[in-house]
């Protein structure tokens, strides 16, 4: 096991190695890096701060009027190939990826082919797993023209942020939708610990909860899909946060598919701080095709992706300054 250890830790680049410094890219400036910021998280403060002032500070008649609206966005139609909403994820991409700044590592981008779909495995969840902009469709750096990432369902019901995340590339987390954009050949970024993860998120160490989320493997078994290892290293700094800690709580946010808790960046804002954000992808894991697959087939590939993700984090945390960072795999 500590040859194991040591042999994860001494990666060494090789030619199909590709560093993409957002930064460099994507000249940027604080003002449109923290308008992008604003713009992608920030839209899911700007509904309860209308509907508080409108409560407030307005009649009930207009208060009522506010809710219509945003009930008429909450169901309003979202036109997909939007020029101003595609021009808008670009924007908020390429100043995010510039704003921390954010860099990603690719094993080797030989690994990944235009046509095929893949079923990228991202983790942590973190507060927000907003090192995923680097992957994105819209930022550019993955050779891959159909990128998908799925999303708690709730984002979806809520007003303008429904826009916002499906002109970026969010898609439902559903198996039906999973399924149906594999078929279609999309990549799908999936963030397997999901709320739970959230939940579970210590200060002291990274926390990956996988060993009982099995669903995207047998996914990708199904429709023939390379499972790919992510991990994003600095996320974790982004925001500053507190969350109580009861069983309560945790059954609530499976209830409503995120966790009520607190977090802050910049001057106590939902603007993220700028702490550097390295985004490594790993070695796809190839599957043979299985529209039924056995629980032992699973399991098996489920543990091929865990020890996969966990050697990851080990051969880079040192090149990406997090050498001492320990990862506990729940």
């Amino acid at each position: 096991m500590a040859e194991d250890k040591a042999e994860t830790q001494a990666f060494t680049p090789g030619p199909g190695y590709r560093q993409f410094k957002g930064r460099d890219e994507f000249p940027s400036n604080i003002l449109h890096g923290t308008l992008a910021c604003a713009i992608w998280i920030g839209s899911m403060h700007f509904n309860v701060s209308l509907l508080l002032f409108s409560f407030l500070f307005l009649p009930f008649s207009k208060f009522l009027l506010v809710v219509g609206v945003l009930l008429i966005f909450a169901v309003l139609p979202i036109d997909h190939n939007s020029k101003f909403g595609l021009r808008l994820a670009r924007y908020i991409c390429q100043h995010m990826s510039s704003y921390f700044p954010a860099t990603l590592h690719v094993e080797d981008i030989n690994d990944f082919h235009p046509d095929r779909a893949y079923v990228l495995g991202y983790a942590p969840h973190s507060v927000l797993p907003i090192g995923v902009v680097t992957l994105a469709e819209r930022t550019g750096f993955m050779p891959l023209p159909k990128l998908k990432c799925l999303t708690s369902s709730p984002v979806f019901y809520t007003p303008f942020l429904r826009h916002i995340w499906t002109w970026l590339g969010a898609s439902p987390a559903t198996r039906k939708n999973f399924c149906s954009l594999l078929e279609a050949g999309y990549t799908c970024i999936v963030v397997p610990g999901g709320v739970q993860e959230t939940f579970l998120m210590r200060h002291d160490s990274e926390v990956a909860f996988l060993k009982s989320r099995r669903g995207f493997v047998r996914i990708a078994i199904e429709k023939g899909c390379p499972l790919v290892p992510v991990f994003a290293f600095g996320q974790s700094h982004a925001f500053k946060w507190w969350k109580p800690r009861s069983k309560f709580l945790l059954q609530l946010s499976r209830a409503i598919k995120f966790v009520p808790m607190l977090f802050w960046g910049a001057f106590g804002t939902p603007i993220p701080y700028q702490h550097p954000m390295n985004v490594v992808v790993g070695k796809p894991i190839y599957v043979k095709i299985n529209p039924q697959p056995t629980t032992e087939e699973v399991l098996e590939v489920h543990g091929q992706f865990v020890k996969a993700l966990q050697d990851l984090f080990e051969r880079h945390k040192g090149r990406v300054g997090y050498a001492d960072q320990s990862l506990k795999i729940l």
